[in-house]
């Protein structure tokens, strides 16, 4: 029998997501054990469950629940009239009946209008394969690596060092590359393009952020990219069970379209996991649209592994 859920329901959803993690963990060690125990991930599903606007199911079958699904609006205009199912918001005994708790959460959120809809589900490929089977698509990577144990070699034709103030006008160019780049085929996102004067604005003011470590490539004499390392503690799109214990995190990264294809984008790349390393993290966390050709193949390539996957579905079309 698959219900409503109700605020009785949040102990059995939170020995279901402990579970979920256990397995989780099994193929990605690098997440946080913590979340194992009920009692810790109970913190997560009730942060799910009383976000304004939540919904969903439950799955109860021989009178124990099995499975649970939570989601709630987003307040974007980016997203549209929208349903979020975050990392906390669903576990289940087997990945079919998550189609079977969507069939009776997802009749309220259409009904209310949210046609576009996103889930973060764990990289379990019987777990994505259901929610494929549901009419969501890839749309964003969430990936961890361990932090190396020796420095990555420099690479050759490419300098990469620490930004000064001398580099934020081109600091500034560079942070419209990666939005400029999105908005193009095949991602075509419609995520808000800042103007260089805000981004000059923010660099004059964030550049001597010891928080931060900011990078840059050089070729020939020229600045051709830009990334940015920090604490994954700085990302709220990477808390909870997605947070590995003492990361760091890959949290920019651009090279101007002219200068692509010589190795800056990895050198940038590898320049943040090494400061990462240097400054004594265990793992390093980065993320990326999938349907972007030049990081779904460079972070991988890294050695970043993907353990959460952004679907999207809009309902209609």
């Amino acid at each position: 029998m698959v219900r409503e859920f109700q605020s009785g329901d949040l102990g059995a959803a939170a020995r279901l997501l402990a579970e979920r993690q256990g397995r989780h963990r099994v193929r990605h060690p690098l997440l946080p054990a913590e979340y194992e125990d009920p009692k810790v991930a109970l913190v997560e599903v009730t942060a799910a469950w009383e976000t304004e606007g939540a919904s969903g199911a439950v799955l109860v079958e021989g009178g124990e629940v099995t499975g649970y699904l939570l989601g709630a609006p987003k307040s974007s205009p980016v997203w549209g009239e929208n349903v979020w199912v975050e990392r906390a918001g669903h576990a289940v005994r087997e990945p079919e009946k998550v189609r079977d708790l969507y069939a009776v959460a997802a009749t309220k959120w259409v009904a209310e209008g949210k046609t576009a809809q996103y889930a973060l589900v764990p990289d379990d490929p019987e777990l994505v394969d259901a929610w494929f089977r549901l009419g969501f698509g890839g749309q964003h990577a969430h990936a961890v690596m361990p932090a190396p144990s020796e420095p990555l070699p420099a690479r050759p034709g490419v300098m990469v060092r620490r930004a000064g103030r001398g580099d934020i006008q081109v600091l500034a160019e560079l942070d419209l590359v990666l939005p400029r780049h999105q908005g193009l085929a095949p991602t075509f996102s419609s995520g808000e393009m800042p103007t260089l004067e805000e981004a000059l604005a923010d660099w004059e003011e964030s550049i001597d952020d010891q928080d931060y470590a900011t990078f840059v490539a050089e070729s020939n004499g020229k600045v051709i990219g830009s990334s940015i390392g920090c604490s994954l503690e700085k990302s709220s799109a990477h808390s909870g069970l997605a947070q590995p214990d003492n990361a760091g995190f890959l949290a920019y990264a651009a090279v101007f379209p002219e200068a692509r294809g010589a190795g800056a984008g990895r050198a940038l790349g590898e320049a943040v996991i090494n400061w990462a390393a240097g400054v004594g993290y265990t793992s390093v966390v980065t993320d990326w649209r999938v349907t972007n050709l030049l990081s779904s193949r460079a972070w991988p390539r890294l050695g970043f592994v993907q353990t959460f996957h952004r679907l999207h579905r809009l309902i209609g079309h």
